[in-house]
């Protein structure tokens, strides 16, 4: 599996700080006059919009389909030529992205065959992986907290399976991937600055 030099992807389970950690050190790059893009996925382009309307049950499809257009949006948020990582990385940018194939493999791997989904996302890999690894209670008390109607995965069995993914899936990562694990219990500002100084040790 090829890697992708200065790709950082942020992964959790939903409710597990990933989006504010990735604002964080989006920031702390701005400060730093370090060129930068901050993406996510599902993204906003228009099969992550697609992806989107399954996830908070406008659309209805089976696990298999959803698997399919999560894969068929990283393609695109890949090697888009407008506006794709790849480019982004050639143009010299540190690119960060909320999720990645890894969510996939943890999410659909619970209602799908494991090995389709990871067929069907053969992508070359990120050179930092960072996994905020928060209990499962924590994260449905965080989800209950935004107010805001529950997606198709925010249930608390489902997020235990998809957390044991996860961890499975930690384990067998490529040599070239340079992993942090964080605890999730901990403060903001703490997982922040732990996050900075593992980076920093890479002078990224």
């Amino acid at each position: 599996m090829s890697i992708l030099k200065s790709f950082i992807v942020f992964e959790g389970l939903d409710g597990a700080g990933t989006t504010t950690q990735i604002k964080n050190l989006a920031r702390y790059y701005e400060f730093n006059k370090r060129q930068y893009c901050i993406t996510n996925e599902p993204t906003s382009n228009p099969i992550g919009v697609l992806v989107s309307s399954v996830l908070q049950k406008k659309v209805v499809t089976t696990p298999d389909a959803l698997a399919l257009l999560y894969a068929a949006d990283r393609s695109d948020h890949l090697y888009n030529p407008s506006y794709g990582i790849t480019r982004m990385l050639e143009e010299g940018k540190i690119v960060m992205s909320d999720r990645y194939f890894y969510s996939s493999i943890a999410y659909q791997s619970v209602e799908c065959s494991k090995e389709l989904v990871r067929t069907i996302n053969n992508f070359p890999a990120p050179e930092f992986l960072i996994f905020i690894d928060t209990p499962v209670d924590d994260c449905m008390k965080r989800i209950e907290k935004r107010g805001e109607e529950k997606e198709l995965f925010d249930r608390a069995e489902f997020l235990t399976a998809v957390r044991k993914n996860y961890l499975e899936e930690l384990e067998n990562l490529p040599e070239d991937v340079n992993l942090l694990v964080v605890d999730g219990r901990k403060s903001i500002e703490d997982t922040e600055r732990e996050i900075r100084q593992y980076l920093s040790s890479f002078s990224l």
